[in-house]
């Protein structure tokens, strides 16, 4: 199933510290009317995608539909506000994600929430790497040919990003700070800017989410050099990680899960967070999360908890070293 066709189809459907003020019961016969996940992107992106994959089957679980509602803004950080100051009662949700909980805090100057006081996280629910894509006439062909052209012209190779302080940005700064080259950025306002700008030989390097990259490299038309997780992706079984050509360890992959508002009884964050592993469990919604070219990864609440903390540290001392900022 196409990604426009699966839009279509469903478009109307650290520890626990983040929870530490959470109730100790839940009230009785939860959920008893519809859950809503705000999504705070505008719809048929990567994050409504990836939102609608999990909401249809969580109902199901619950039985009370989990309604999507989106409500775009300042990267994310406007419909993630609305979720941190919303009633802690389980029926306002919201998409967690890289950017609004690891990089927003940083880049905005008040952003309006503390990601690791503010929500009561129920678990994530994908991850999803990026390639590194250059232009036909890079002398590249894979990962170490690109550092060793770098550090050979410092400064002259240029790189596309949807965007200052976005993902794909910050995903750049972190390979050529630990490859040790000098690249120089060229943002963009979104991907498709970007991918014809390298199409045309305009820019030479962009690290793209997989799903625009499939036919583009297909067909010949870019050469991917390297996947940024740390495993092969299954979109691109034959393309080596970055890891395995010469910088062991490196990672740069964006993460999506759900969150609650802190506050929220443990017993119904539990409660979403089996319906959220159950619908994890189903192949169909696997295909689905395929669509972004993400994984699933099912977590529990605690080990979410953790990995927000995690993801703050790495990223927010990214966006400081970049000098990105947004008002």
């Amino acid at each position: 199933m196409q990604r426009r066709e699966f839009i279509a189809l469903i478009g109307g459907a650290a520890a626990w510290p983040m929870a530490a003020r959470a109730q100790s019961s839940s009230p009785t016969g939860y959920p008893d009317h519809p859950i809503t996940l705000i999504v705070p992107y505008a719809p048929g992106g990567g994050n409504d995608v990836l939102a609608r994959a999990v909401a249809e089957p969580m109902g199901k679980s619950l039985g009370q539909p989990v309604v999507i509602e989106n409500r775009g803004g300042a990267g994310g950080s406007v419909g993630t506000r609305q979720v941190a100051k919303a009633a802690p009662d389980g029926y306002t949700l919201g998409l967690g994600g890289t950017g609004t909980f690891a990089i927003d805090p940083t880049l905005y100057p008040n952003v309006g929430y503390d990601p690791r006081k503010d929500f009561a996280p129920v678990g994530l629910i994908a991850t999803s790497a990026l390639i590194i894509l250059v232009n036909q006439s890079v002398a590249a062909h894979n990962v170490q040919e690109l550092i060793a052209l770098a550090k050979a012209q410092p400064g002259k190779l240029n790189y596309a990003s949807a965007g200052a302080g976005s993902g794909i940005h910050l995903g750049t700064v972190l390979f050529a700070d630990t490859a040790g080259i000098d690249l120089t950025h060229i943002p963009y306002k979104g991907s498709g800017p970007a991918l014809t700008d390298l199409l045309g030989g305009h820019v030479q390097i962009y690290f793209s989410s997989l799903p625009p990259a499939a036919g583009l490299v297909k067909e010949g038309k870019l050469r991917a050099l390297g996947v940024t997780g740390l495993k092969r992706s299954a979109s691109f079984p034959d393309v080596p990680t970055v890891a395995e050509q010469g910088l062991p360890g490196f990672e740069a992959v964006l993460h999506y899960g759900i969150v609650a508002p802190a506050g929220t009884p443990r017993s119904i964050v539990d409660k979403l967070n089996v319906a959220l592993r159950a619908a994890l469990a189903d192949p169909k919604v696997h295909g689905h999360i395929a669509i972004e070219g993400a994984e699933p990864l099912p977590t529990s609440p605690e080990e979410y908890a953790a990995d927000i903390d995690r993801e703050e540290t790495k990223w927010s001392a990214l966006v400081k070293k970049s000098g990105a900022t947004a008002k």
